[in-house]
């Protein structure tokens, strides 16, 4: 069927196909489009084609094939560049659609395929032939393949008759030499029966004989085993308990010398020194030197006000760390995230534990950085820095219970400062005896 659109009737161009374009000839059109792909320029080419114009022709009809078939069919203008480029390829093939006389000889997909592009008179006829031509050729190539599978199917099938009468008769007679040894092995058979009664009867004797000896072991073994799992609860039970008892000694031991020998060491340090503070004589006090007065040289109560620090001063944490044997316990992630919350974890506590090292190194005090193990998708891998102690808490356990731990394993008596914003926190350790500051004050005495 032929319908006209515009133009003189009988224009090839205005000439409309009324059926899907047969594959094969889409597929030649989709080669003679990526042919004369490359002989335009992007402005010439359709918007949705130009990204694939430095793809190479075979690349180009794999992955945009689709897209250049689309655009041979909507775009006249695109249809008649390709057309000027296959004109120049192949001039007597569009010279001979052009006369109307395609060459006999030629591939009838190459003849539809170069007339859909090109939209000479009655080129629809010549792409219907060609999808007729090649269901044709695609019917006659099929009903040879079928007729040389039942050819091969026969042969197939004569081979297996003859293979099945050849072993037809290969069984047949070792049929008959089974049956042979059968009837041979049948009588031997009878006569072991009668041998195997006579045997199962001695047997049977046997048997009941080996099931009463049985029957007295099995409850002599009962018995003893019912008693040696009685006596091993009681040996594991009781060695349990001296185990339990002997680790709480240990631990009650070890523990509590830890704290004795840590409070002496501080109340050493802490005599020591007030002695250099105060610049105490190696005398004894004298009664005159109780009475209330004020020395020449020596500072009033007034003076001493003066001088007081504020919270935010860091000064006063200079001041806490100076203490002997002081101990500083810092809230790892609340100091981060007050300072520098847009850093990576990772990145926040490195930068925190160096700049702890280095405080630590000038203040020769005991310090402790915690971390809340809860955020962690993995174990952490870190070097802890020389003079910081390390710790991610447990899961189910907050940092700031562990902080408390801390300061609750600590003697009384040692000074121990806690460095958290937490106002939980601080309430909680200042309770057990411990001195909270500001995450702030901590990071303008780091920086």
């Amino acid at each position: 069927m032929v319908e006209t659109q515009g133009g003189e009737p009988g224009d090839g161009a205005a000439e409309v196909l009324d059926r899907p374009l047969p594959d094969g000839v889409r597929r030649k059109v989709v080669q003679i489009v990526s042919d004369g792909f490359g002989g335009l320029t992007v402005g010439e080419l359709p918007a949705q084609l130009r990204q694939y114009a430095r793809f190479a022709p075979n690349r180009r009809a794999k992955f945009a094939g689709n897209a250049m078939a689309a655009a041979v069919e909507t775009d006249p203008l695109f249809r008649q560049r390709i057309g000027e480029k296959l004109r120049e390829a192949q001039p007597e093939l569009a010279g001979a659609l052009d006369a109307a006389s395609p060459p006999p000889a030629a591939d009838p997909l190459d003849v539809a395929a170069a007339a859909y592009v090109l939209r000479p008179h009655g080129w629809v006829k010549l792409v219907t032939a060609a999808g007729e031509e090649a269901q044709r050729a695609d019917a006659e190539r099929a009903d040879e393949e079928s007729r040389a599978e039942l050819e091969r199917l026969h042969e197939e099938l004569a081979r297996a008759r003859e293979h099945t009468r050849t072993e037809t008769e290969r069984l047949r007679a070792e049929l008959d030499a089974a049956k042979k040894e059968g009837e041979s092995l049948h009588r031997k058979l009878r006569s072991a029966l009668s041998d195997v009664k006579r045997g199962e009867a001695a047997l049977r004797k046997i048997r009941a004989e080996i099931d009463a000896v049985r029957a007295e072991g099995h409850a002599q073994v009962s018995a003893a085993e019912s008693e040696t799992r009685r006596l091993k609860t009681r040996l594991g039970e009781a060695e349990a308990a001296l185990e339990a008892t002997r680790k709480a000694a240990r631990e009650g031991r070890s523990v509590e010398d830890m704290r004795v020998r840590l409070l002496l060491d501080t109340l050493l340090d802490a005599t020591q020194g007030l002695r250099r503070e105060l610049a105490l004589p190696p005398v004894s006090v004298r009664p005159a030197e109780t009475v209330d007065a004020v020395e020449p040289g020596r500072m009033t109560p007034k003076d001493i006000a003066a001088r007081a620090l504020s919270e935010n001063d860091p000064a006063i944490l200079d001041q806490l760390l100076a203490l002997p044997q002081a101990h500083l316990v810092v809230d790892g992630y609340n100091v981060t995230k007050t300072g520098y919350p847009q850093m990576p974890l990772e990145k926040q506590r490195l930068r925190l534990l160096g700049q702890l090292s280095q405080l630590a190194a000038q203040t020769g005090a005991e310090m402790t950085c915690v971390f809340d193990g809860a955020e962690l998708v993995a174990p952490v891998l870190l070097a802890p820095p020389r003079g910081v102690r390390v710790l991610f808490s447990k899961p189910g356990v907050t940092a700031d219970e562990l902080i408390r731990q801390l300061v609750r394993a600590e003697p009384p008596g040692r000074p121990v400062i806690v460095v958290s914003t937490d106002r939980e926190v601080a309430d909680g350790v200042a309770r057990a005896g411990a001195r909270p500051v500001a995450s702030a004050v901590l990071l303008k005495r780091l920086s």
